[in-house]
């Protein structure tokens, strides 16, 4: 099958790639950090010989830088049979301290770049009758919490646009699942000196996708919500 996914050079995206890559799915990635997504190429390539894989940097934040990223995977001629819109950005605050410009930054990045993304990609998978759409939006799509402003209102959203395009979508055939995951353990979160132990691994939420794709086409899992052990950081 062929697996689009964004946010592909680090964290969630990463483990994601590396799981569909491992149980031989064709690839196509993207990230806004080149280097990093190079870099994630490279190995997956060392690692997984027999697949095609192909990678290309874009900042989705840009509506459209968007619109080229899919057009690119379009290019190759492939019909793609999972798209994985996974990147995103946090930037913590409230609402009512916030600096001017924040909402639109995180608008722009946790929820234009997967509707413009989806958007170009669909109609190619309408043809087809067929394939799956994962959104990762996070626990704080569904509950708000102190410091999320922004980021939380723009996850909010993107479980909005998840819940819209599965109606749409059943019609043609296309699943749409949206994935709630809490604190998992990557970048962002190594710096602040918690036991990592607190958390849960990025390959628990790339485990579920999977065994989510996978599926008959007559089941959809509409929503997977993670968290850990014990509970929200």
């Amino acid at each position: 099958m062929n697996v689009v996914i964004t946010g592909a050079s680090r964290g969630l995206g990463k483990a994601m790639s590396e799981k569909f890559a491992a149980n031989g799915n064709d690839l196509f990635i993207t990230s806004k950090n080149e280097m990093r997504l190079y870099k994630i190429l490279e190995e997956l390539q060392t690692k997984f010989p027999n697949i095609t894989m192909r990678a290309k940097a874009f900042d989705l934040a840009k509506k459209d830088e968007a619109i080229a990223f899919a057009n690119w995977v379009l290019h190759f001629g492939v019909s793609p049979d999972i798209l994985i819109n996974n990147a995103g950005t946090f930037l913590p605050g409230s609402v009512y301290n916030e600096e001017a410009g924040v909402l639109e930054k995180m608008i722009e990045t946790n929820l234009y770049g997967a509707y413009h993304v989806t958007r170009t990609l669909l109609p190619q998978m309408m043809k087809q009758k067929s394939g799956h759409v994962f959104n990762v939006c996070s626990i704080a799509s569904l509950k708000a919490y102190a410091n999320g402003g922004a980021y939380s209102i723009s996850k909010f959203a993107l479980a909005g646009f998840s819940k819209n395009l599965r109606e749409e979508m059943k019609p043609y055939g296309i699943k749409v699942t949206a994935v709630f995951p809490g604190a998992a353990y990557t970048d962002s979160w190594a710096e602040t000196g918690i036991d990592p132990k607190r958390f849960m691994e990025a390959n628990d939420i790339a485990d579920m996708v999977f065994a989510a794709s996978r599926l008959s086409p007559q089941a959809c899992v509409e929503d997977i919500i993670l968290r850990p052990q014990l509970g929200d950081l």
